[in-house]
């Protein structure tokens, strides 16, 4: 087995995914990074191999990018082919590559589903199935599925992101059980909103709700990196659930104690605060 931990993070040139890969490759682990976007992926690694060499990480486990689209399976199984080949498998999978949407369940065409579905949960299935023969292979490993708290919560107008995130917690959970035998770990990262650029790849309805996304966004008061380091550091507890941000703990368990007609006069005073003025 490896002396050098090894990552591989998807969606990991930009955002929360490239927060991760650089906090990482500053504690010396071997860090590999897939993304679409190949000019975002070659600054991020640059600065990896800056961080790898500060960090004294040996050149056999130098820092690694990847263009993957998580809708191709074969991307992905080249990905892991590769690493397997040059660090022989890796300890943790981070299953990060997302995209946002925002519309009224009557004005979101069936398109925009099918596109979603396909990247935040179909992605995350895909890299499970890929990476998890390695991990029985070696006999650990632990996988980290990227959902959201609006996969626990109830953000209106959000139904087809809600349910795709909604849909990797409960991956998260089902994977917990059946791979524990195999000393596979799994977590699922449910973050609220914070400074990212989920922006970037949000398809929306209408003008106000994309200005409501970028609302919710800025409103957080964690920044990405803060985020990385308290996801990192639940992963290294092996907890199953991490929430970055106490807020959305907070809604959260509210959701699951408090009667459902308090929960919900609650629920739609938090969300009122975040609409622009002009939709309230």
């Amino acid at each position: 087995m490896s002396t050098v931990q090894r990552v591989f993070i998807t969606g990991g040139a930009s955002g929360l995914g490239r927060a991760l890969a650089l906090n990482y490759a500053r504690a010396g682990w071997a860090v590999a990074i897939a993304d679409v976007h190949d000019g975002r992926g070659a600054e991020t690694l640059h600065e990896l191999h800056e961080l790898a060499s500060s960090a004294g990480t040996p050149t056999a486990y130098a820092p690694q990018y990847f263009h993957a689209d998580v809708r191709q399976e074969a991307d992905l199984q080249a990905a892991a082919d590769a690493l397997d080949a040059c660090w022989q498998g890796i300890d943790v999978l981070y299953n990060n590559a997302g995209v946002a949407q925002a519309g009224a369940i009557d004005d979101v065409p069936l398109s925009d589903w099918q596109w979603i579905i396909d990247i935040n949960l179909l992605g995350v299935v895909r890299g499970c199935k890929i990476f998890t023969p390695s991990f029985k292979r070696q006999g650990s490993g632990h996988i980290v599925n990227i959902a959201s708290m609006a996969g626990l919560l109830d953000v209106p107008r959000m139904a087809s992101y809600n349910v795709t995130k909604a849909a990797v917690v409960a991956l998260s959970g089902t994977l917990t059980h059946e791979l524990m035998s195999d000393g596979i770990g799994v977590s699922v990262v449910c973050p609220s909103f914070f400074q990212t650029n989920l922006e970037d790849t949000m398809r929306a309805t209408d003008a106000g709700l994309q200005k409501m996304m970028h609302k919710l966004l800025a409103s957080g008061k964690l920044s990405a990196d803060e985020v990385a380091q308290r996801i990192i550091e639940g992963v290294a507890k092996g907890q199953q659930y991490i929430l970055p941000h106490e807020s959305g703990e907070r809604l959260w368990l509210m959701k699951r104690y408090l009667p459902n007609a308090l929960y919900r006069y609650v629920f739609q005073r938090s969300m009122k605060r975040m609409k622009p003025r002009s939709q309230r």
